[in-house]
Order: structure tokens, then sequence, then C-alpha cells
């Protein structure tokens, strides 16, 4: 059935584009009222832990798109606008910089000696990670869609139409393809992705977490993160938002107007769940599941059995960052270009930052110390002490 193609706009921050099925902007999910709503006053504490620029490099501007940092080799490799860069971690200055020549809408992704970037129009580049020379590019069904992974020698790649397509690292060619149907409405930057261990876990539209095998792509388990619900398409949407995490035993993820669940690793039997909505999406520790919520909120769960811990709501209406767990602390970006550090213990805040513009994605451990991309471009570490 041919999809009608319409636009609409809901309020101040809820749009629906045109890439196969309608989505929903992320920014942030929320109704007309709280978005006209002032981000919530930056309250005073006593720093418990010393947060100081160790320095700052450029890349292009997000235009609203939240590109994955990754540490590879000691170095960061980034992504912005049309550039992918890899940066000495101890100063910041470039080992190569170059120019895509197309608009990014997915990276970075890196591993087994490349570096992977993707397109708004479907392109998907690999560089050779030392180099920055172009390998290979390929063009797949339609804009790629969240973060690209490097897993069993295949690039693997989401697009925005439902599919996920494994190419040969050598040549670009496709090895498999996964695709599934998805809801007539979906948040942009749904669906993130994870491997581990040959196997990679991927959050979909409709609440759904699976794992495929990353050399063939077959089926392993499916799980449901939550079910969609309400009488009208925008109540229904129920995405997985953010990456899945990942240990030995679980992965964990988390949707928007539904839930944050864990599941066994190894058949996707469920462990335990807890009603929560998020745009923004999850870390974990040895200790904790912490979910930013979309009231930005900040909350922990025992990981073991998902009870809640602890919760920071002072943050309220700031539009966090999926946050990063860093040791005794746990670090979330907003929008207004504040860091803010908190106590992995009580969630009180235990430091602070601030950057030249809003943070979309989640921060770094670069240790000691983190990172974090703004979306004006900047890329900033900070030393912790």
């Amino acid at each position: 059935m041919k999809m009608r193609r319409t636009v609409l706009m809901l309020g101040l921050g809820l749009t629906m584009a045109l890439s196969g099925c309608s989505t929903v902007s992320n920014w942030f999910g929320s109704s007309p009222a709280s978005e006209a709503a002032k981000p919530a006053e930056l309250v005073d504490f006593t720093p418990l832990v010393s947060l100081s620029e160790a320095w700052k490099a450029e890349v292009g501007d997000s235009k609203g798109q939240r590109f994955d940092l990754q540490v590879a080799d000691d170095d960061l490799f980034v992504a912005g606008g049309s550039a992918v860069a890899r940066l000495d971690l101890n100063n910041g200055r470039s080992r190569w910089r170059i120019d895509a020549a197309e608009n990014l809408s997915a990276g970075v992704g890196v591993g087994e000696g490349v570096v992977v970037i993707g397109g708004a129009k479907g392109e998907v580049s690999v560089l050779d990670a030392n180099t920055g020379e172009l390998r290979w590019k390929s063009v797949l069904s339609s804009e790629v869609a969240s973060g690209l992974l490097v897993a069993s020698g295949n690039v693997v790649a989401r697009t925005g139409d439902g599919r996920v397509q494994g190419l040969a690292l050598a040549d670009g060619s496709r090895k498999w393809l996964y695709s599934r149907s998805l809801p007539a409405l979906s948040m942009r930057g749904s669906g993130g992705m994870v491997a581990r261990d040959g196997v990679v876990y991927i959050g979909f539209p409709g609440g759904k977490l699976v794992a495929l095998d990353a050399s063939n792509g077959a089926q392993l388990w499916e799980a449901t993160v939550a079910l969609p619900r309400g009488a009208t398409e925008l109540e229904r949407v129920a995405d997985v938002m953010g990456n899945p995490v990942v240990d030995g035993r679980q992965v964990c993820a988390v949707a928007y107007q539904g839930r944050v669940a864990c599941f066994d690793l190894r058949n996707g039997s469920p462990l335990w769940g807890r009603d929560i909505s998020s745009s923004s999406g999850l870390a974990m520790d040895l200790r904790h599941v912490y979910v930013t919520d979309d009231k930005d909120a900040v909350i922990a769960y025992a990981k073991d059995s998902g009870r809640g811990v602890w919760r920071q709501d002072k943050l309220a209406r700031r539009k966090l960052s999926a946050p990063l767990s860093l040791g005794d602390l746990v670090v979330v970006g907003d929008g207004e270009g504040y860091v803010h550090l908190l106590s992995a213990e009580d969630g009180s805040f235990a430091a602070r930052a601030k950057v030249d513009s809003a943070v979309l994605a989640a921060p770094v451990d670069i240790g000691p110390g983190i990172v974090v991309q703004t979306s004006r471009g900047s890329v900033v570490a900070f030393k912790l002490q």
C-alpha cells in the first residue's frame, strides 16, 4: 500500500517528517505547555569533584542530529555536518580530517581498522582509520539512521525504512539484510544499536528489541520493551530510544511512552521492566541502570531487580542527553550547554561545566575525564579530579 505523504506540526515541538514513514521529532515529545515552559533554574551546590576544560576542537554543525563519539586506539573519532575527524585524545589536535561532501546523518562507527559514516541520502562511507582515506562507498535505500557498527567483518547500517544491512568490510557488498515493517509514526533518532561478542542488539519503532547474528543477519531472538497504547497514532508511538546497553548477563533498553526493560542476553527472556518514557536513552554500571526520562529527570534503578534507587528531578525541561556512567558519577549534558555530574550513589549534584551550545549525544568517558560534542560542532574534553 502506498503511504500518503503529509506534513503536520503539533504544538511547538512535534513534527512529522517524510522518509518512508512519518517521523516525530524528538525535541522532545512533550506537550505544547511543557515546551513553552522555561528550563529549571540551576541549583547551587558544593562541588564534590573538580571539572576543568582540557582542550577544545571543532567539527561540523550537527544540524540537530545526534552523532556518537567513539574512542579507539587512544584517539577520538568524531563527525558532524559533512566532516569527520580523528583527534588526539591528549590535546584535541587532528590526526586527520576530511570533508565527506555530503550531509551526514549517522556516525561514527569504528572498528577493525575503519571508520564508518552515514548520509542523509543513504550513503555509507568507509574510511581508513589511520589515514582517513576513503576505502569504499555504498548507497542504501534511505537515510542512514542512528549509529553505525563494525562487527564480525561487516559494517552494520540501519536505514529509516526499517532495514538493517550487513555490508562486507572489504568492498561494501551486501552480505545480509534484515527488514521489518514500521508503524505509521516513529520518533526521529529511534532504533539505536550495540554489538557484543558477534551479536547486534537493535531497538526498533514499535517497542521491539531484536538480537541478530552479526555475521549473517539471522534473528536470534525478539523481545518486547514496550507495547503501543492509545487511541491515536501519536499516542501509540512506543519506540526504543538510544542505544541498548549490555553487560555479560543482560541487555537493557528504554522506549518513549513505554518502559525500561532488561532481558537475558542468551534468549531474550524478560528479567524486569518499569514504566517510564524516554526520548534520550540509558546507561548501565555494575549496580544500576540509569535513564533520562522525557521530563528530564535522571532515574537510577537497581540492575538486578528494577527497584527504584533515586531520582534527580531538578533538571526539568533542560532537554537532557542520555546519561554516561562514570565510576561513582553519572554524567548528562543539557540543551543550554551545561554538563552535569551526579553522584551515582544518590543522584546529588557533584560538578557542573558549561560549553557553547546544546549537548545532544551522551558524553563519553576518556578517563580520567569526559568529552562532549555540542550542536554547534565543538568537541570539548574535561579533566576530572
